[in-house]
């Protein structure tokens, strides 16, 4: 008997997702679902996108994220994006099970207290999971709303798998990727939260989500054999709340895998030699724009 290999869908239409022919199951047997903590701890001996990211900014940078001496920052931001992700991807049930939402009345006002009062951190010391205010989960149900409201976001999310985890061994390293979403017919979707999406295309070549997909592409490539499009669903996190999608073209992706590629072997090099450059050692020519 076939059983689901996650419930998918999106918001209140969450459904289990069961492959349905060899294709399909030959793709889900290489997903695997696992807690964030899981995922982390995984991250200490596996390459993931975001650690490869941090090495073509600076390999310093890398070294010491990976010794623990500069930690990851969880700000309130990451922390609605998070949230968004949950619902969205995942499903209201996994949404209500992940965060509380709300926190204590105040009895003189009628309103929960402030999040930034001693009653409020008091309650949400008590939840054993991540606290969510109103106006943040108001937040997160606008963002919700607006990507079910965009036939295309909603066709791509329609069936798949919901943050599967690939890991394999990559350019003769281990390596991992967690995947916001795995359409059997439409390949990887990407979901992002952004400030505004007048300037999603040059925040996207900001922060490297080219070479973010091209990781996750090829990974998907060397476990599957399959060549697979890549998808970007992106929605603002303030009225509008405007969706969009967008394709990533092959030339992009092939560009940035490339990169990777030449990174990757730069990192065995730092490692071999135990030496982590900033990148800026060497004087560099500042010259006026014209």
């Amino acid at each position: 008997m076939d059983l689901p290999l996650v419930s998918v869908g999106q918001g209140d239409y969450r459904r289990d997702w069961t492959p349905r022919n060899r294709r399909e199951k030959s793709v889900a047997r290489h997903f695997t679902r696992e807690t964030e903590a899981e995922y982390r701890a995984h991250a200490k001996t596996h390459l993931t996108s975001h650690a490869l990211a941090d090495f073509r900014k600076c390999p310093l940078l890398y070294r010491q994220k990976q010794l623990g001496i500069i930690p990851d920052i969880d700000s309130q931001a990451y922390l609605v994006g998070r949230a968004a992700h949950t619902l969205i991807l995942e499903g209201r049930e996994r949404y209500k099970t992940e965060y509380a939402i709300g926190g204590p009345i105040n009895p003189k006002t009628g309103q929960p207290f402030g999040a930034n009062t001693k009653a409020f951190a008091e309650w949400a010391a008590q939840q054993n999971k991540d606290v969510l205010t109103c106006e943040q989960a108001a937040l997160v149900e606008a963002m919700v709303a607006s990507v079910r409201g965009h036939d295309l976001a909603r066709e791509l999310l329609a069936e798949g798998i919901a943050e599967g985890v690939i890991r394999t061994k990559y350019c003769g390293r281990p390596c991992q990727a967690r995947l916001d979403f795995f359409n059997p017919q439409r390949g990887i979707v990407d979901l992002k939260t952004c400030d505004d999406l007048t300037w999603f295309e040059p925040d996207a070549r900001r922060f490297g989500y080219a070479h973010q997909m091209a990781f996750y592409r090829a990974l998907v490539q060397h476990v599957t054999n399959a060549h697979v499009p890549v998808h970007i669903i992106a929605v603002e996190k303030k009225p509008p709340y405007r969706c969009g999608v967008w394709l990533v073209s092959e030339q992009t992706l092939d560009a940035a895998q490339r990169e990777n590629l030449a990174y990757i072997a730069k990192l065995s090099e730092c490692e071999a030699q135990d030496t982590w450059p900033t990148g800026y050692e060497t004087c560099r020519i500042l010259e006026q724009g014209s």
